[in-house]
């Protein structure tokens, strides 16, 4: 069945900017698609062992994959196709389809603070590695798994750090063999943690923090606010295609037994089933999706 992957950075991006030295949730098997063993040195794969995989398995099926290429809108042709019009480079170009999938994550939507100086130059909402900044004050504004690595690890590489979170402790998502290793860092005072409070202002030095019980304000030293406040999958294309998006949940209407939404030969695959939900699907439970596509797509063509 002919196909073409269109993303706007590269294969896998997503993974492409993970912190430099994550680790996977799941182990290798769980990881595996297109029955390609996922051989990696550890129980738990790296991010560097996933971009080699996946980069090969691309290549072993001789994929048609197009980096670069961002589809800026779809519409559908009165034969029923579909239109991608896509920038590349200095160009615009088209692609007609008979079928589209729209697996575009989350990765390049965060949860933004919406406070006044987000917008500065040592304000990010990824991380990758804690060596440059070391010898910094940085703020982590959250407590999953996000917010825990980067704190572990510029804690590590010698900056002073200090957690924010609105909640009172960290979530329950948090990896079980990190927590115990977080928790004693806070409890000891090497990584400072403001619990129940919220971030209401950032500026060049510092950022002001704000206790929700009482409204207490503190200013804390900032060099790098890390705003691990997750992501959402934005549903902007899919919805000019007409297909209804659920405004409590984030989740574009579609059959669960075959992907495709109330548009016909339009589906979704992946995070973007979650919604606002990110922590519900990954790469674990959504490898399926692919194969769910094309057996409907063959049973309504009859391919």
């Amino acid at each position: 069945m002919p196909c073409i992957l269109l993303d706007r950075r590269t294969v896998v991006s997503a993974i492409e900017r993970y912190p430099l030295n994550m680790t996977f949730f799941s182990t290798p098997e769980k990881l595996e698609i297109g029955d390609i063993p996922f051989i990696a040195s550890h129980e738990k794969p790296t991010r560097r062992d996933g971009l080699l995989y996946y980069r090969r398995v691309v290549e072993h099926f001789g994929l048609d994959a197009r980096p670069g290429e961002e589809v800026t809108a779809v519409t559908r042709t009165p034969e029923g196709k579909f239109l991608a019009r896509v920038g590349r480079r200095h160009e615009t170009i088209s692609y007609l389809a008979d079928n589209i999938v729209f697996a575009t994550g989350y990765y390049d939507w965060p949860n933004l603070l919406g406070v006044p100086g987000e917008d500065l130059p040592h304000v990010s909402h990824y991380f990758l590695e804690g060596h440059r900044h070391w010898h910094q004050d940085v703020v982590v504004v959250g407590a999953g798994n996000s917010a825990v690595d980067a704190a572990l690890e510029c804690w590590r590489a010698g900056a002073r750090v200090t957690l924010v979170h609105i909640a009172e402790g960290f979530d329950r998502t948090v990896k079980p063999w990190v927590l115990p290793d977080i928790t004693n860092r806070v409890k000891e005072g090497s990584i400072g943690a403001h619990w129940h409070s919220r971030i209401v202002a950032i500026h060049p030095d510092r950022v002001e923090v704000e206790q929700i019980d009482g409204g207490t304000r503190t200013a804390i030293p900032a060099d790098q606010v890390l705003a691990m406040t997750g992501y959402y999958a934005s549903t902007d294309l899919i919805s000019s295609l007409g297909v209804p998006v659920d405004h409590a949940t984030g989740v574009p209407a579609h059959d669960p037994a075959t992907m495709m939404t109330p548009v016909p030969s339009c589906y979704i695959a992946g995070v973007m089933a979650a919604g606002r939900d990110a922590n519900r699907l990954f790469i674990e439970n959504t490898r399926q999706h692919g194969g769910v596509i094309v057996e409907d797509i063959r049973r309504r063509t009859g391919a």
